[in-house]
């Protein structure tokens, strides 16, 4: 059967992410006549597989803490268990819920919604299923997907996509990766009561974070008893007879585990769907290159999100999404302020960021920097050796504030707060002028006056 031209809109969307509705449906706010299309579930990777069920996943296993934490309030914690597939079922309920709501969005602002993959015909076509649609623009907001090293055996491991499908919890797991999801997903399963490795070729975890956050996370994590196999190389993966994985590090050493989750990455989704076909140019990760106004190499595509791998970050996404949106049919043109980017890992302790690291600061000037290493007031009677970590990165000439970082329980919480004030850009004087809230964590970011010595 060929294809029928059935539809035309002013713009047409392909992928229902962060980025594809919130891009869709300000378009349509402002008079457009949208059209989006999706292949998989609504909402993208952070509703169904990303931000949303890895947090409910990180309060669950933050309660074992919780639960010993209380007997030193004067609490006595009776038995307790703890069921992985009752929590699996709760999760997915509620991802239903929210699928069930974008959907709503969408139709309320008055897009219409196409159920299918979208292929690129030309620049102005999208064939989805057995329907050639035609619009004067088309946003790719396709994001992203799991990246899996080449190496022997690792078919027997999984990813972010599968782990929140688990039938039932693992005893043994190794997460092979220390960025934000090998992180969080080490702390989700020691926390439910999971012998946990991970396993990761630096000597740090969280790449490309301060190197204080790092230094001190891995301090923290390795209290919590989680097993952390540094500046290590895998050499293969082989299934053993009992179902168990052995994985095979380059010394030959052997970790054996249950479960193996790979945590080595993401790149960007942007395979068959014909971008080549129509001239798109590609980087060399299969990310969509484009200018600083989210266009393409093709005029009329434009791309944003995960998919352009510049920033993987989902309220990234929403800004260029809503951006776009705003400059093709509003006429109102923004940046999106990449340098001052707030961001939480939900690691165990959390970690908070905002602004440049210390490096990139250094890198650009002379710079003050204040830090404060301390035991949280809660743990002063619960007993645990848990300390939080904050710091402050100073441009010495002006004064402003380049950066502020936290390792530390509700850092994200905390955090969001100080990215107003360096998108406003604050100075560390309007800092040390503002009353802290008193007894709190967060206090001490206007409380500290004293700088780090040089060197």
């Amino acid at each position: 059967m060929l294809p029928s031209m059935s539809r035309t809109y002013d713009y047409f969307v392909i992928g229902a992410g962060s980025g594809g509705v919130r891009s869709a449906r300000i378009a349509a706010g402002l008079g457009a006549r949208v059209g989006i299309c999706e292949d998989n579930r609504m909402g993208g990777t952070c509703v169904n597989v990303g931000c949303v069920p890895k947090k409910l996943l990180v309060y669950a296993s933050a309660f074992a803490g919780d639960f010993e934490d209380a007997a030193g309030f004067g609490w006595t914690v009776g038995e307790r268990s703890f069921s992985w597939p009752d929590l699996i079922a709760a999760k997915d309920a509620e991802i239903t819920r929210l699928n069930g709501i974008y959907r709503r969005i969408l139709r309320t602002a008055g897009v219409t919604v196409h159920d299918g993959r979208g292929v690129l015909v030309d620049a102005h076509t999208v064939r989805v299923g057995d329907e050639l649609i035609t619009a004067d623009h088309i946003l790719v907001a396709t994001g992203g997907r799991p990246w899996v090293p080449d190496i022997p055996g690792a078919e027997h491991g999984i990813t972010s996509d599968e782990v929140f499908s688990l039938p039932e919890q693992p005893r043994r797991v190794v997460v092979i990766g220390s960025g934000y999801i090998g992180v969080e997903f080490a702390g989700i399963f020691h926390g439910m009561g999971s012998e946990t490795t991970m396993i990761y070729r630096a000597g740090l975890p969280l790449r490309g974070f301060d190197e204080d956050v790092r230094a001190c996370l891995a301090e923290e994590m390795d209290k919590r008893g989680i097993t952390m196999l540094r500046d290590t190389h895998l050499s293969c993966m082989e299934r053993r007879a009992d179902g168990a994985i052995d994985v095979v590090l380059e010394d030959q050493e052997v970790v054996t585990a249950d479960l193996v989750l790979f945590a080595t990455g993401r790149v960007p989704n942007s395979a068959g769907m014909g971008l080549e076909d129509v001239g798109v140019e590609l980087g060399p990760r299969g990310g969509i290159e484009v200018d600083g106004s989210y266009a393409t190499s093709v005029p009329g595509i434009w791309a944003v999100g995960d998919v352009i791998d510049k920033v993987q970050l989902t309220p990234v996404a929403l800004a260029e999404g809503m951006g776009l949106a705003r400059r093709l049919f509003g006429g109102v043109r923004s940046r999106v302020p990449y340098e001052i980017i707030p961001t939480a890992v939900f690691s165990q302790p959390n970690v908070g960021t905002v602004g440049l690291s210390e490096a990139d600061a250094r890198a650009r000037g002379a710079v003050r920097i204040y830090k404060s290493h301390f035991r949280p007031m809660k743990h002063t009677l619960s007993g645990r050796h848990e300390r939080t970590f904050m710091k402050i990165v100073v441009d010495d000439a002006s004064d402003v504030v380049l950066g502020v970082h936290m390792v530390g329980p509700d850092a994200g919480e905390i955090i969001q707060g100080f990215g107003v004030a360096l998108t406003c850009g604050a100075t560390k004087a309007q800092f040390d002028a503002t009353i802290g809230i008193h007894p709190t964590a967060a206090e001490e970011f206007v409380t500290m006056r004293t700088p780090e010595p040089e060197g």
